[in-house]
């Protein structure tokens, strides 16, 4: 791999580090420190993604407008700017205010720095992004750990060490990036795209599919939600909630032969591979609902895992698959639309349940969710089928 990827990479497991500092305590910290309901905890993480869209979108657009360089370079000093204030003001509804800004910041950093991957060694096609993508896995499993250690100790390091981290990330791409060469590759924009689909049955068929790709994230996003404060409930220390999410980012780093060689034997369709994923999630639901020690969530997020490793890479795959030429783009902004969307609703649903109801009823209808994506998944291409069966029928008799 090319020097400056390298550097895409380092930078990237550096700003994924640093925001899972952060990102898995928000509940706690919101719920417990601040003492608000969480409901409130769950809108503020809904703001929080729906800045991060905003941002996303911000970011491919000023990709193609001033390049890569200068795109990253306004993430990261927006990022930075958010979390040093945040070191001093961490007070309510300041928090809030400044979460909001960090989405938006940092999601204008993630299209630019996948574009600039894409560019700088295109030869290498998807092991640019693959090699990105492990980094954010490595960021993830090494913050949450580290934050967990680090918030025992006392919540406001939290913001002194995620500050510390953003700086370094603001230097690597202040003197790396700046000779990193984009003007072959560019970036696509939902916001760009023509309104018009001209394949309705193939899109129609992706919104069925997003349907229950978004149910699965509203499921999954429990997870650092109301789950993270149902641990609390139950004496699980800190430091032990932020290890779960090392062992889910190690996992997903170090098991991945594991999961191409079952995928292989066992579902060597990608609509098999999602519904299998979607079974192994509500395994992993069925066993948090008992878990009421470290151990049963630790079964249980080793299983999550496993679903998320069937479930997450298959959705983009098929949405390019089923993209007619030209319209990638497009396709791929809905994917992630539609999974930022159950990041949105998905905190502020699971905390408006438990706090009216209960923890129970919660995975009660999470799994009911799963199992409506399960029919999603397995309907969405029956349309698509016929019509492509239709156009290969001979066109008259004598054909």
């Amino acid at each position: 791999m090319p020097r400056s990827l390298w550097l895409l990479i380092i930078g990237m497991m550096i700003n994924v580090t640093g925001a899972s500092f952060l990102w898995p305590l928000n509940t706690i910290y919101i719920h417990e420190h601040l003492g608000k309901s969480l409901t409130v905890a769950g809108f503020v993480l809904m703001l929080n993604a729906g800045a991060s869209v905003i941002g996303n979108l911000v970011g491919g657009i000023l990709f193609d407008k001033i390049g890569g360089f200068k795109s990253i370079l306004l993430g990261i000093i927006i990022t930075l700017i958010s979390v040093v204030a945040l070191m001093f003001f961490h007070g309510w509804p300041t928090y809030m205010y400044l979460l909001i800004f960090i989405g938006f910041g940092s999601g204008i950093v993630f299209p630019a720095t996948y574009a600039l991957a894409g560019t700088v060694w295109p030869e290498g096609g998807r092991k640019s992004f693959n090699a990105i993508y492990v980094a954010q896995n490595v960021g993830v499993a090494a913050g949450a750990s580290l934050g967990g250690l680090v918030a025992s100790i006392s919540f406001n390091l939290i913001f002194v060490a995620n500050a510390v981290l953003y700086a370094v990330f603001f230097l690597i791409a202040f003197f790396g990036y700046r000779n990193i060469d984009a003007s072959k590759g560019t970036q696509t924009s939902i916001l760009e795209q023509k309104t018009v689909v001209k394949n309705r049955t193939k899109f129609n068929g992706l919104v069925i599919l997003c349907i229950g790709y978004l149910l699965c994230w509203v499921g999954y996003v429990q997870w650092p939600s109301t789950i993270s404060s149902h641990t609390q409930n139950l004496n699980i220390p800190l430091s032990q909630y932020s290890l779960l999410w090392t062992i889910n980012g190690a996992l997903i780093v170090c098991a991945q032969p594991l999961i191409s060689l079952f995928v292989k034997r066992f579902a060597k369709s990608l609509k098999k591979q999602m519904i299998i994923g979607f079974v192994v999630f509500i395994i992993s639901f069925i066993f948090a609902s008992y878990a009421e020690q470290f151990s049963g969530f630790l079964v249980a997020m080793v299983i999550l895992t496993i679903g998320e490793m069937l479930v997450w890479p298959a959705v983009p795959t098929i949405a390019n698959d089923l993209a007619p030429e030209g319209r990638q783009g497009f396709y791929q902004g809905f994917v992630n639309s539609t999974a930022t969307g159950g990041r949105m609703i998905g905190p502020i649903l699971g905390g408006m349940i438990v706090d009216y109801y209960h923890m129970n009823l919660l995975f009660l209808i999470i799994i009911g969710l799963l199992a409506i994506g399960i029919v999603t998944t397995s309907i969405y291409d029956k349309k698509i089928v016929v019509a492509e069966k239709r156009d290969q029928e001979p066109s008259g008799i004598g054909a």
